[in-house]
């Protein structure tokens, strides 16, 4: 994960980019995360911290959000075969382990 900050940060929300892509219902297929704290139409604040970035990535992560989804085809596999999205996400992990 990266996060990039333009020349107008604060005014504007850093870009947090996966890389590789993730199958993610909330991971644009650039690998940019969609979540309302890091859009400044949305929720983006001036005043929210790198660590409120962080928990908020977080918690996307282990709950996407279905309502905001930027991957059609993961959100549909998320909401019609949480099993099946399970499974996907395992194997992704095993395919990608974390830096050591």
């Amino acid at each position: 994960m990266r996060i990039v900050f333009s020349d107008d940060y604060p005014s504007v929300p850093p870009d947090v980019i996966f890389t590789p892509v993730l199958f993610h219902p909330n991971l644009y297929s650039s690998g940019k995360v969609c979540l309302s704290i890091l859009d400044e139409r949305k929720d983006w604040r001036p005043s929210i911290t790198i660590k409120q970035i962080l928990v908020g990535v977080q918690e996307l992560l282990t709950c996407p959000n279905p309502k905001d989804p930027a991957q059609g085809v993961a959100n549909k596999i998320f909401t019609s075969d949480p099993a099946g999205y399970d499974a996907k996400i395992r194997k992704q992990a095993l395919e990608h382990p974390p830096l050591q």
